[in-house]
C-alpha cells in the first residue's frame, strides 16, 4: 500500500507538529482520488497530551462533516511523537480503530512512517507536488 500527500499538506502536518511540540499533535490528512491534499489539525484533548493523542470529539466530527460536505476523504490520520521515533506505541496499536494509515511524526529524527494499524504493516509514503 502507499499513501500520496501533496507537498503543501506535508509541510503543514510537520508545521503542526512543530507547533504544538512538546505536546503531542493530531490531526487528518484528506484529499480526493487516495492523495492527501490538506493537512486538519485537531485539538488534543488527551489528559496526557505530552506522551498520548486523543482527537477532541468535536472537532473531529465537525472535520468529518466538513469532509463529506467538501467530497473530501480522510486519506490518513496524523500523530507526532516529540520525543521519540516515528514508531507505533502499544497504545497506539490499541486505540486503532480507523482503517487508513495511521501517519506519525518522529520529531528527533525528523522522520515521519505510516502504518495499517493495529497490524503494524508500514505503509509507503510519496510526497508529491
Amino acid at each position: 500500500m502507499r499513501l500520496c500527500v501533496r507537498k503543501g499538506a506535508w509541510r503543514a502536518m510537520w508545521d503542526d507538529a512543530r507547533a504544538r511540540a512538546p505536546e503531542e499533535a493530531v490531526g487528518l490528512l484528506v484529499g480526493r482520488r487516495g492523495c492527501a491534499q490538506a493537512a486538519w489539525p485537531l485539538a488534543n484533548a488527551s489528559p496526557h497530551p505530552l506522551v498520548h493523542y486523543l482527537a477532541e470529539p468535536g472537532e473531529l466530527l465537525a472535520a468529518l462533516r466538513r469532509a463529506d460536505a467538501e467530497g473530501l476523504e480522510v486519506c490518513a490520520l496524523y500523530h507526532s511523537h516529540p520525543a521519540g521515533p516515528p514508531r507505533p506505541s502499544e497504545r497506539d496499536r490499541a486505540e486503532a480503530t480507523w482503517r487508513v494509515p495511521y501517519v506519525i511524526l518522529g520529531l528527533p529524527e525528523g522522520r515521519a512512517r505510516a502504518y495499517l494499524l493495529p497490524e503494524g504493516e508500514e505503509v509507503e509514503i510519496r510526497v508529491e507536488p
